[in-house]
């Protein structure tokens, strides 16, 4: 017999927009860290930046070493990979096979689903600005990614080879998620909500006003999400072609959706229109029409954008009502936005867009889709935060997760690592207290920088 795999020639147009895909998806990483770290306090910038670098490191050493294999490995299991990549070695000169054949290289596809697996757990940081050891930040993403992450790619996104074999039980299932609603950000939402939980309120929180210290920041980081979104969803088609065409349009639409969304909530809240909501409404589109991007109609993607900026911004409140510090809304953003554009797709999917889709409610599928939504939907929610909670919990007891509240005053950056985002011209207050505290710091050029 005669493989797909054996014939397919690479081809040069796909290949370059995959590569292209997955540099716009890597550049999502850095300006998530702009726009975390625009939304923090001064003290805390550099600190809230370095949790997102640090997956660049870790989250890709991994995925070299056995995350790629674990995540699509040809195995014959419905929940986790194989380990014939580990090392990426065997790799080298092999085509994509991913329930199909795809003329592009492996590494390519490898490289690609490589970014999602770094801004994944950056994703979760947010929920624990403020307070949060380095150390423990780096031990607890490495083992997150291990154990939840890349099984939970491999539900969702392993499609198996030509015949199926081994795909992830999701996708055999007939859960649609194009693009990471459910594997990306309801899981990196449940996560965050785990964490939060374990490691506690922030000092002073909710009676001490925490506002972000550089909106301009916010804005930038936003913007540059909302560029590299481009890759991530039109991306995912895994070729320069019609659908790829269609997340790109769906990604632009619905995002602008959410943004008129969002602000139109803050109007009625605020009585102004925000720059803060402005930036979180697009991230609540761009989040909502990421599982849906290539199964909808460019119309529906405006109503899933606006029904997101609409139910997000009611969303972020909610953690003040129930009490939990999600410090920077990753719960109200990415966990509530991935449910809704997971859940619409049982609603507004139609095979008349996407023939390898399906017809969702409103286009006369029934309920099935929707039911399949909903417990691809909730099995990832339920998952991710009852190990995410086991995870951070045990590493409390064992390395102590949480800052000093002393430090915490002060400042994270300076406690870990010895730097500030800004120079004011001496130290003074909190800085020069923190200073005379470390006094070979201060020893190495007299001057206390």
């Amino acid at each position: 017999m005669t493989l797909a795999a054996d014939v397919v020639q690479i081809n040069g147009g796909d290949t370059a927009w995959v590569l292209v895909s997955a540099a716009l998806v890597m550049l999502m990483t850095p300006g998530l860290a702009l726009f975390y770290g625009g939304m923090t306090r001064a003290k805390s910038v550099l600190n809230m930046m370095m949790m997102s670098v640090a997956c660049l490191g870790i989250v890709s050493v991994l995925w070299v070493i056995f995350g790629f294999s674990e995540a699509f490995g040809n195995g014959t299991s419905a929940f986790i990979g194989s380990w014939d990549f580990s090392g990426l070695g065997s790799a080298v000169g092999k085509i994509t096979q991913n329930g199909a054949a795809y003329p592009i290289p492996l590494l390519a596809f490898a490289m690609f689903q490589l970014m999602f697996a770094v801004i994944t757990p950056a994703l979760i940081s947010g929920a624990v600005a403020d307070r949060m050891r380095f150390a423990g930040w780096v031990v607890f993403v490495a083992i997150w990614c291990v154990v939840v992450y890349f099984p939970v790619a491999h539900w969702v996104f392993d499609f198996g080879g030509e015949d199926s074999t081994g795909a992830g039980w999701l996708a055999k299932l007939g859960v649609l998620d194009f693009a990471g609603g459910t594997a990306v950000h309801i899981n990196a939402g449940a996560a965050g909500l785990a964490l939060a939980i374990v490691l506690g309120r922030r000092a002073g929180w909710p009676k001490q006003p925490m506002k972000p210290h550089s909106l301009p920041l916010v804005l930038l980081g936003a913007s540059l999400l909302w560029f590299g979104w481009f890759g991530f969803n039109a991306g995912s088609a895994l070729g320069a072609n019609d659908l790829a065409a269609l997340a790109f349009t769906n990604t632009m639409v619905a995002t602008a959706g959410a943004v008129v969304g969002w602000l139109v909530v803050d109007r009625i809240k605020e009585g102004r229109a925000t720059s803060l909501g402005a930036a979180s409404g697009a991230v609540a589109g761009l989040v909502a029409i990421t599982p849906g991007c290539a199964f909808v109609a460019p119309w529906a993607a405006v109503i899933i954008g606006l029904l997101a900026g609409v139910v997000c911004a009611f969303a972020v409140s909610l953690k003040f009502r129930v009490g939990i510090d999600d410090s920077l809304d990753v719960v109200g953003v990415h966990l509530v936005g991935g449910l809704v554009g997971t859940l619409a797709i049982g609603l507004l999917a139609t095979k008349a867009v996407n023939s390898a889709g399906r017809d969702g409610l409103l286009y006369g599928g029934g309920w099935e889709l929707l039911r399949l939504q909903a417990t691809g939907a909730f099995t990832v929610l339920a998952y991710s935060f009852v190990v995410t909670f086991v995870i951070g919990w045990v590493l409390n007891k064992v390395m102590k997760l949480r800052i000093d509240p002393e430090a915490e005053i002060d400042g994270i950056d300076l406690d870990q690592h010895l730097e500030t985002a800004f120079e004011f011209g001496g130290a003074s207050g909190a800085l020069g207290r923190r200073l005379e505290r470390t006094p070979v710091r201060v020893g190495i050029d007299g001057d206390g920088d």
